[in-house]
């Protein structure tokens, strides 16, 4: 899909709720060196990810994000739970999910809960990784979120 220049001109937020700080700047580093326009929020635990999307406590002044990238395996309230709760509300259900997994099995825990996500996707392993990482983030917004009428073709 080719992206047009509006489409690549609108920044998006982007909530990464993950709990491991190496892994949170490799990914904000790797997402800001791409292509697509984007602001990064991370937070490290569920507590602080509801917190940002509700927009309370220390996040009252953030926006609310255009797509979360949520680790399932978090500190005090887990990925499930956080999932869960945004699913329940329908002002917060709009707000794509990308589960962040390990592996496979990863996913099959994750759906094992009856919770659905928008789409999963593996967690990068090295550094090489992290551009097909960011590649997968990109399509996903511009051909599912961005541009929905062509799911339906």
């Amino acid at each position: 899909m080719t992206v047009t220049e509006e489409q690549a001109e609108q920044p998006i937020d982007i909530l990464l709720v993950e709990p491991n700080p190496g892994d949170t700047r490799l990914f904000t580093e790797n997402l800001r060196d791409a292509k697509l326009l984007n602001t990064i929020y991370a937070v490290s635990d569920g507590e602080s990810a509801l917190d940002f999307v509700h927009q309370r406590g220390d996040h009252t002044d953030k926006p609310q994000p255009d797509v979360i990238l949520l680790e399932p395996q978090l500190p005090d309230r887990d990925g499930m739970d956080v999932l869960a709760e945004l699913n329940d509300e329908p002002a917060l259900s709009e707000i794509p999910v990308i589960v962040l997994t390990s592996s496979d099995a990863g996913e099959r825990i994750v759906k094992s809960h009856d919770i659905d996500a928008d789409t999963y996707i593996q967690k990068p392993v090295s550094a090489e990784d992290f551009a097909d990482f960011v590649r997968s983030i990109e399509e996903f917004w511009f051909t599912i979120v961005r541009n929905p009428s062509s799911t339906t073709e």
